[in-house]
């Protein structure tokens, strides 16, 4: 080889050694950098646009609407309350006669659009700034949501952001670990991620929830975003005073056991002289109050002397209001926040005229297209009665596929509202039933108390078992064609007793429905069945009551009695349970 060969290759050696040698400062540089970056929080500052002057806050989450501030008063969108309340049934607008309706367990406030005059039950209430609509959205003042609900909201004067809390809420609180260093909130939990807003030390946090290293903050700012664990010390809650509202004062004792009769009056008033002593009875509700016309006007045939009757003998009056049954009336009644004030006026009235102690709404016979309007109807009421120291209670029946009879009833948002429900547990086979069977076999009235109870969340110590007082004599005949054609009619207690002796029949007991049975021939060809309501059916439907701490129970009626069955229900109720 030539000794130039050899010097070039040398060269060409050492130039590779050079630039590996570069490569490898260039890399380490490189790697250092990156660690460096991974390790190095980012410093850039990135403000959320959110297209509003005052964004709103609750919970820590932008509630993708905005206050107003007019005349020096917040108003907070319709939207956004609902959001806050968990419900849209409290904040209440209707359209058409831009009406919004605030309602909670005491009180009720009529307020109307661009009106500064309002009504706080039925008293006047005058607003600092009105309701408006602006872009589509409604919106209401912040002080009247306060008084109902212990709604308030802070402001920030830098951002703007508004945060909204409410009476009893419970927020967590935190501020940097170290005295020395700023908290910076992230966008996302990442430290590579900008920051939407910071806290000097000692500035406090709200921690909303947390993300495995991370928490959910939100900043001074009133910015929602990520800080790490180990950033913070947490330094207690702070607590949102729960409202201070006084419990009505109602004439009922805790625990008392209700048993209440229906006294059913229709073209006359009943003259209770004659009655027996109806041991144990300390509620009677007669079918005093109809809804008479679309205005919201009301029919009232009540009797100031059977009310007197009833307080002589220590009972209460809890009269009956219905919709007399028409679904048209009751559409139009319930559609309106006028004519449901119009109802509520009077029945206040009546009230107060006949010293009643409390008002029993019996609505049946409606469309499910009504069955919100019915819901805000109570929800109106029942403060309103409230405040006038009566009682509230609703009737409603088994859970069926009924449209008018079952469908319409939101049995768990109307037990918020009242103080007791009556579970009408008859009628299982109705009159014109295409079959003959019991009024209310045991078995299904045990399974209706259970479906209120676990698919509707309805307090036992709110439920009253309703029971039939009334039995009825089923016909069976065979048409021309083998078929068998089915007819009924309602009796009362000492009426089966009279045809029992008459007969001279022996009742055996159905198993199945948990009563006494009889069934004899009439005429020819006619098969008379009575599944009998007696002692027996009484005491067992009674357990129910017992089984399940209900309230108590109510009869229908009154008037299908036998004089002894009042003993009956009053030892069986008494009992401990």
């Amino acid at each position: 080889m030539k000794r130039g060969q050899a010097y070039g290759g040398k060269r060409r050696r050492s130039g590779f050694r050079r630039l590996l040698g570069f490569c490898l400062i260039i890399g380490m540089i490189a790697g250092a950098w990156a660690a460096y970056s991974k390790l190095t929080p980012s410093r850039d500052d990135m403000k959320p646009e959110y297209g509003h002057a005052h964004p709103l806050f609750y919970g820590g989450t932008y509630l993708k609407e905005g206050a107003l501030i007019e005349q020096g008063q917040t108003l907070l969108p319709l939207e956004a309350i609902r959001t806050v309340l968990g419900s849209d049934l409290p904040v209440w607008y209707e359209e058409k006669t831009q009406s919004i309706i605030l309602t909670s367990d005491t009180k009720v406030l009529f307020m109307k659009k661009d009106e500064l005059q309002a009504k706080l039950g039925d008293k006047p209430f005058q607003l600092a700034v009105a309701p408006v609509e602006r872009n589509g959205r409604v919106y209401m003042p912040l002080s009247p949501l306060k008084t109902l609900y212990g709604i308030q909201a802070e402001i920030s004067s830098v951002s703007g952001v508004m945060t909204l809390e409410r009476a009893g809420d419970r927020l967590r609180m935190a501020v940097s670990a170290k005295d020395d260093e700023d908290i910076f909130v992230r966008s996302e939990p990442s430290i590579h991620r900008p920051y939407v807003d910071r806290a000097a030390p000692g500035q406090p946090l709200i921690v909303w929830g947390e993300q495995e290293d991370w928490y959910k903050v939100q900043g001074p700012e009133g910015h929602s975003g990520y800080v790490r664990k180990k950033e913070l010390r947490f330094t207690g809650d702070r607590v949102i005073a729960p409202l201070q509202e006084e419990e009505p004062a109602l004439p009922w004792k805790p625990g008392q056991k209700v048993n209440l009769t229906w006294e059913a009056v229709y073209s006359k008033h009943p003259d209770p002289s004659g009655y027996p002593a109806m041991e144990g009875v300390n509620v009677v509700s007669p079918t005093w109050f109809e809804v008479s016309d679309g205005s919201g006007q009301i029919r009232s045939k009540a009797d100031a002397s059977y009310g007197a009757w009833a307080r002589q003998r220590g009972m209460q009056v809890w009269a009956l209001f219905s919709n007399a049954f028409d679904p048209d009336l009751t559409t139009k009644v319930l559609s309106s926040a006028e004519t449901r004030f119009t109802m509520i006026r009077q029945l206040l009235a009546y009230a107060e005229m006949y010293k009643l102690q409390g008002i029993n709404i019996d609505f049946e016979n409606v469309r499910t297209s009504d069955k919100q309007n019915f819901v805000q109807f109570v929800r109106e009421l029942s403060p309103m009665l409230h405040e006038a120291g009566l009682i509230v209670s609703i009737d409603v029946t088994p859970k069926s596929s009924s449209e008018m009879w079952s469908l319409f009833l939101d049995r768990e948002a109307l037990i918020d509202s009242v103080d007791y429900m009556m579970l009408m547990a008859y009628d299982e086979h109705w009159a014109s039933s295409p079959k003959a069977g019991s009024v209310a076999s045991l078995p299904w009235v045990e399974a209706s108390i259970k479906r209120l109870l676990e698919e509707d969340g309805v307090d036992p110590v709110k439920l009253v078992l309703s029971m039939p007082l009334y039995t009825r004599i089923w016909s069976e005949s065979k048409g021309e064609d083998g078929s068998v054609d089915v007819s009924s009619k309602a009796v009362g207690m000492d009426r089966i007793r009279e045809i029992m002796r008459d007969r001279k029949l022996t009742p055996v007991f159905d198993e199945a429905a948990g009563q006494n049975y009889i069934e004899y021939a009439e005429k020819e060809g006619v098969r008379n069945r009575i599944w009998i309501e007696d002692e027996r059916s009484i005491e067992a439907r009674v357990e129910l009551v017992h089984k399940y701490g209900l309230a108590g129970v109510a009869t229908w009626a009154r008037s299908f009695q036998t004089d002894s069955i009042w003993g009956v229900i009053h030892e069986s109720l008494s009992r401990p349970s």
